[in-house]
Order: structure tokens, then C-alpha cells, then sequence
């Protein structure tokens, strides 16, 4: 709990409270996938290459993530709901900028500063959340409904794009934002309370050096597919990386106020929540940013027909995390999570089976499975990783829950897009290798890494059948080497979880003969018992 503030008294003020932050989170979580069924439409409009496509996309998380760790430190110093509401107004501003944007240069600056303001948000919800439930078993119930808003909001983004983008135009995914935040700012003043933190300075040369080093990292998995992977920018950019991040690693170690404590990351359920929720992010959020291109780009769809065909997959998480508060309660967060991991490895491993005839019955059961999954798993992670979180560092806690989450999808979107974009590219040249397709035609083609919707009618019937056909079975094996890398990170998670996260006795809270009971009746000021993975 925080260290200067008691939560608000009353239930009522404090569910409004968590609803508002929820608001804010479900915006954040929208904006991070809204743009996926755009593409075509942005392609169009302002002729963005492949990479650019995938920094438009990935630039949000890869800013989020690389500045959330110093934004989490922050919040605990200058207040959470300050912090919330600034991420807000950095998030209109951003959204303005891109619904003004001339150049794709310009729409990748306008993500980018969205996710900076998100950086500031998305920690401010979570510790906002900690600190207005003390209670282990409220608290627990309020992080899974946070866990399911952040994940209804990332998946149903193609969703209310996909409308936008049908009735107006890749643009509307910025304006949507400013009315939103306006009643977000406007509900958050009015019904969420202060709290801070420890307070501790921050550590700028560690902020400066993460976030280098993230950035570095991802740019090398974007641009891998167009210089190489043993292209001298590629390999110069993976090695800048290892070095920034080692060097932050060692100036964490020193420092002596760190921005991550390296004796929080020591603790097992911190250490591997946080771990588990980078790679189920890494797989998921990969998945859907392919799976929205596959439903536009070979079954043909419009993107608000893709959309509506992407939500079995916020519908299986939400069930998922509704279903963790039993299983947990019952058997431990360890249990859960692994639970979660295997099935969601078991919905990875069955979209691998998809071929260019498969109908969109096949993505349903994926996404349902896929879903349920993540819920289970995510919800108990972040209760795993919060629960082993100091009270008056609750900002920090989010952030490395957040930081995870965010790097892991951002990774997951560059990676499987550029495993995608080298499959698909080899597989098109071999299969256009010989054939009367203009050869010009074919590098652009191959080049461009999608359906050649626009170019494929100007052939004769038979070369522009072939070219379709070669395109869509190319894109397909690229899915397919996909969905295999996303079930290995779902069952490499599961393999950690179950041998390192501490056992369910562990994690169970002591009992006294006269301790207060949990619940609506329990002293909202009391501080649960300390978890003893968490020493």
C-alpha cells in the first residue's frame, strides 16, 4: 500500500476509482493494436515500406516498454493519479499529431509519443489498483478484471479499427482517442485519490541505458528481413544491445538509488511472473498482428470484417482471467499459470496446421483456446509479480509487469513479422522462379510481403490466378513457422514455471487465530501478511 495514503473508504468510491483507471487502460490497449488492420488502408494512403509498417505498428510498445521502468520510478515519486493524467494529455497530443500526419515518418513520431504517454499510464493503473485493495482476495479480483480490460482492449483494437478504417479512415484511429481521454481526465480528478510512493530519485543513466539498449534490440529485429541477419547494421545493432543492457545490468548493481532493484528481480515469483508474462505477450500479440493480416490478405476480408473475426480472441481472455480467481483460490498461482501456458501452447501448435484452404472456423477454435490461455496465466502473474511487490514500490512492481508485457508483444510483433517477411520472401521466389510472371512484378511482390491486391488485377486471368495462389501459400508458410516459435516461448514459459516459481504452500498467506477477515469487512487500512517468496 502506498506510503503516504490511505485508500478512500467505501467499496462504491473505490471500484469507481478502479473502473476510471481501467478506462484509461482499455484506451491504452486499443491504441496498441487499432492501427494492425489499417495497414492496407495507411499502405495506400501514404505508401509506408514494410519496415516502416512494422515501426508504425511496433513503435507504440517499443517506446512503451523501453521508457515504463523509469515512468513506473516516477509515478511512485510525483503521484499516481498525477502521472495518469499527464500520460493522458501526452497521449492526445501524440494522437493529434497522427491524425495530421503527412508522412509515415510522421505517424511513426505520433506512436511513438503514445507510447511515451502510456509509459506514464499504464504503471499509474496497476500501483493505483494496489494501493486501493490491501485485502489479498479484492485485490486479487480487481487485478484479473485489470488483466482482462488490458487484454480485451490490445485485442479488440482490430475490432473498432477495422469499423473506423471501414466508415472513415486509418486517421479516425487518432481522433477516437481525444474524446476518450477528455472524460477519462475529467472522471479520474474527480473519483481516483492520490497515493505515492517511496520517492526515491530517479536513476538517469539507468534510464538512459535501458531504453538504448531496447530500442537497439528492436530496431535489429525490424530491420533484420530488408539488411540481413548477418548484415553489418543488423549484427552492429544486436551487439549495441548486449552491451547497453549488460551495462545497465552493472549499474543497477552499483547504483545507489537503482531504477530496478536487482534483489526485486532475485525473487522467484517476481523474477518468473515476470518472465511468463513477456513470452505469453511475445506469442500472443505476434499471433494477432499475423492472424489480422492473413484474415485481409488470403480469406479476403475488409478490415471491420477482420476485426469482428478477431474477437474469440478478447472473449476466450476474458473468460480466461475470470476463471484463474477459482483455480488460483483452489490450487496457487503456479498451478494457473502452467495451466494457462499449456493451453495456450496447444492453441499455438493447432494454428501451425493452417494451409491457404483453411476456413475461419479454424482461426475460431485458435483464438477461443488461444484466449483462455492467456486469461488464466496473465491474470495469476500479475498477482504472483504484485503480490511480491513491496507496498511503497508498487509503482516499480507495475512497471516491471508492464515493462515485460510490453517489451514482450513489441518483440513478438518484430519477430514473427520479420520470421514472417524472410518466409514469405524465399517462398515466393522459389515458387515465381521460372514462371511468366514479370520479373519486376515479382520483386515488388516479394518485397512488399502481402497479397499483391493492388497489382494481381492488371494481369491476364491465368498470371494473376498463379500470382494469388503463390502469394497466399507463402504467406501461409510464414504463418505456420510462426505459430511454431510462438508455441515454443508458450511451453519454454510453462518449463520455468513449473520448476522455479515457489510451491503452493509457499505462496500461501499465514493465518493467525484472530486475524481479520478478508473482504468487504476488513479494515482498509491493514496490510496483508508479507508472502513468503517475497522475502
Amino acid at each position: 500500500m502506498s506510503a503516504t495514503t490511505t485508500p478512500p473508504s467505501g467499496d462504491l468510491r473505490r471500484w469507481a476509482a478502479t473502473l476510471t483507471v481501467c478506462l484509461g487502460l482499455f484506451l491504452l490497449g486499443i491504441d496498441m493494436t487499432m492501427l494492425n488492420v489499417a495497414v492496407p488502408d495507411l499502405q495506400a494512403d501514404l505508401r509506408p515500406s514494410m519496415a516502416q509498417i512494422q515501426w508504425i505498428v511496433d513503435g507504440y510498445a517499443l517506446v512503451l516498454g523501453g521508457t515504463v521502468l523509469t515512468a513506473g520510478a516516477l509515478t511512485d515519486r510525483i503521484g499516481r493519479r498525477r502521472a495518469f493524467v499527464i500520460g493522458l494529455a501526452l497521449c492526445a497530443g501524440a494522437s493529434l499529431l497522427g491524425a495530421l500526419a503527412r508522412t509515415p515518418e510522421q505517424v511513426i513520431a505520433a506512436r511513438g509519443g503514445m507510447g511515451a504517454g502510456a509509459a506514464l499510464l499504464m504503471p499509474a493503473t496497476l500501483s493505483t489498483i494496489h494501493n486501493l485493495f490491501p485485502e489479498p482476495q479484492l485485490r486479487r479480483r480487481a487485478i484479473a478484471a485489470w488483466t482482462a480490460v488490458l487484454g480485451a482492449g490490445g485485442l479488440t483494437g482490430p475490432v473498432i479499427g477495422g469499423w473506423l478504417v471501414e466508415h472513415f479512415s486509418w486517421r479516425a484511429g487518432f481522433w477516437i482517442n481525444l474524446p476518450v481521454i477528455a472524460v477519462t481526465v475529467v472522471l479520474a480528478v474527480l473519483v481516483v485519490p492520490e497515493s505515492r510512493g517511496s520517492g526515491k530519485p530517479i536513476d538517469v543513466p539507468g534510464a538512459l541505458t535501458s531504453a538504448a539498449g531496447l530500442l537497439s534490440l528492436v530496431w535489429a529485429f525490424i530491420e533484420a528481413p530488408t539488411h540481413g541477419w548477418t548484415g553489418a547494421p543488423v549484427l552492429a545493432a544486436f551487439g549495441a544491445a548486449g552491451l547497453l543492457l549488460t551495462a545497465f545490468t552493472a549499474r543497477q548493481a552499483t547504483a545507489r538509488h537503482p531504477m530496478l532493484p536487482l534483489s526485486l528481480l532475485r525473487r522467484p515469483s517476481v523474477m518468473v511472473g515476470a518472465a511468463v508474462l513477456a513470452l505469453m505477450s511475445f506469442s500472443l500479440f505476434g499471433a494477432l498482428f499475423i492472424t489480422t493480416l492473413y484474415l485481409q490478405g488470403v480469406l479476403g476480408y475488409t478490415p471491420w470484417q477482420a476485426g469482428l473475426r478477431t474477437l474469440a480472441l478478447p472473449a476466450g481472455l476474458v473468460i480466461g482471467a475470470a476463471g484463474s480467481l477459482p483455480l488460483a483460490a483452489r490450487w496457487g498461482n503456479r498451478f494457473t499459470i502452467v495451466a494457462g501456458l499449456i493451453v495456450a501452447t496447444a492453441a499455438f501448435a493447432f494454428l501451425a496446421t493452417t494451409t491457404a484452404n483453411s476456413a475461419y472456423g479454424h482461426l475460431v477454435v485458435f483464438q477461443t483456446v488461444a484466449g483462455v490461455g492467456a486469461g488464466l496465466s496473465a491474470a495469476a502473474a500479475t498477482e504472483t509479480v504484485m503480490g511480491a511487490t513491496p507496498g511503497d514500490r508498487a509503482g516499480l512492481g507495475s512497471a516491471i509487469n508492464d515493462a515485460t508485457r510490453q517489451i514482450g508483444s513489441a518483440l513478438g510483433v518484430a519477430v514473427q513479422g520479420s520470421l514472417l517477411v524472410t518466409i514469405h520472401s524465399h517462398r515466393m521466389a522459389d515458387r515465381l522462379a521460372g514462371t511468366d510472371v514479370p520479373a519486376s512484378l515479382a520483386q515488388t511482390v516479394t518485397h512488399q510481403g502481402l497479397t499483391p491486391i493492388d497489382t494481381a488485377p492488371t494481369l491476364p486471368d491465368s498470371l494473376r490466378e498463379e500470382l494469388l495462389a503463390a502469394a497466399h501459400e507463402s504467406f501461409v508458410a510464414g504463418l505456420t513457422g510462426t505459430a511454431f516459435l510462438a508455441a515454443a516461448a508458450t511451453l519454454l514459459a510453462a518449463v520455468a514455471a513449473t520448476f522455479l516459481l515457489p510451491s503452493p504452500t509457499c505462496q500461501a498467506l499465514p493465518t493467525a487465530p484472530h486475524a481479520p477477515r478478508q473482504g468487504r469487512g476488513a479494515v482498509l487500512g491493514a496490510v496483508p501478511p508479507p508472502q513468503m517468496d517475497a522475502k
